[in-house]
């Protein structure tokens, strides 16, 4: 399994447009409000190249890339966590998913409506942060009425994980967001899990932009990429409707169409890329002639827990792993080689993972 994407914002903004071109689904995108009801899924194979040079080494017999889940929530509206638009049904989407990709609209069309009557992309995100914060504050305040009759019986858990409360409730009263850093400080990162907060889930942000703006991004993008900038995130510039024009391709024209718009990646890589670095995970592969997998791990993972991403009795029962590097792996041209070359590492319980690791797990139940 790899992890999941919520793509949010207002209605109208493009996010139906970005998920079908993201995973090819045909997810209904129209110009008006509500559209999409329920959240779409896409499954969807992460591009590696470091997969595919192993594919060839190999030519296995099946092939499963590491995937990501993209889930299209529906368009959020002011009083989204009072119930407005069917709000309080499209948050308890959010609270499912690992990230959320704010999707801002930075460009502007008077043929599409826009359900504030202007463009302006960061009161468009303030509004969604807003009914965020909203949801947040109800769940963590009935979390503390319940935290306060539990103390009042002298159970000293409940005082302290009240006092955390009380601080996150201040925080967001006072306009802030539940991040990492803000976790951290108030030791509330456990609790915030519990409760699925959802402006404690990381976030970056699309700014979908009209094909000019790929090439000369215009104000809105600049002030949106400014305030990304101010909270240590990430932005990226995509133009949906482009996006959904390169997977209407077939595959081996796609990398022509991107450089003559002078485009280096596909949307969709970006938007996985990122969805990696702000999630903290990397990839290790099993490889041989019947299967080559990509596996997703959080970045730190020791061997054994590794292991138990293919199956618990790998890791109940590990013994060692059999670790080489892709690369050596591709440019040597076969396990002999890479043993005989001494970068083939046997490697026991305390080993970290590395990002692009090719491993043999050894194990006995």
């Amino acid at each position: 399994m790899g992890f999941s994407v919520g793509i949010v914002g207002l209605p109208n903004v493009g996010k139906s447009t970005l998920f079908n071109a993201l995973s090819a689904q045909q997810a209904e995108a129209a110009n008006y409000a509500f559209c999409t009801i329920d959240p779409n899924v896409g499954v969807v194979p992460v591009p590696d190249a470091r997969l595919d040079k192993l594919v060839a080494l190999y030519k296995p017999t099946s092939v499963l890339p590491a995937t990501v889940n993209f889930v299209d929530i529906a368009g959020l509206v002011r009083g989204a966590a009072q119930g407005e638009g069917k709000g309080n049904a499209f948050l308890s989407h959010i609270r499912d998913v690992d990230a959320v990709v704010h999707v801002v609209r930075c460009f502007d069309d008077d043929n599409v409506v826009h359900v504030e009557g202007k463009v302006d992309p960061l009161a468009d995100l303030a509004t969604i942060e807003t009914e965020l914060a909203l949801k947040d504050l109800e769940t963590l305040q009935k979390r503390l009425d319940r935290s306060r009759r539990a103390a009042k019986g002298g159970a000293v858990k409940e005082k302290a994980e009240g006092d955390i409360l009380e601080a996150l409730i201040a925080h967001l009263d006072g306009g802030g967001v539940v991040d990492a850093a803000v976790q951290a400080k108030l030791e509330a990162a456990p609790l915030c899990r519990e409760l699925g907060l959802l402006t404690a889930k990381p976030a970056f942000y699309v700014a979908n932009v009209d094909e000019a703006q790929l090439s000369e991004p215009g104000p809105h993008v600049k002030a949106l990429q400014d305030l990304a900038r101010s909270r240590d995130a990430e932005c990226i510039v995509i133009c949906a409707a482009i996006e959904a024009e390169i997977m209407q391709l077939p595959p081996e024209e796609r990398a022509d169409f991107l450089e003559s718009l002078s485009l280096d990646r596909s949307g969709l890589e970006q938007v996985i890329q990122v969805g990696y670095r702000v999630l903290d995970l990397e990839t290790y592969f099993t490889a041989g002639p019947k299967e080559v997998r990509a596996w997703t791990i959080p970045k730190g993972t020791l061997a054994p827990q590794a292991a138990g991403k293919i199956h618990s009795d790998f890791e109940r029962g590990f013994i060692r792993a059999e670790v080489c590097h892709w690369e050596d792996l591709v440019t040597l041209g076969s396990e002999a080689a890479v043993k005989a070359a001494g970068k083939l590492g046997s490697e026991g319980k305390a080993y970290t993972v590395r990002d692009g690791d090719v491993i043999h797990f050894r194990f006995n139940v």
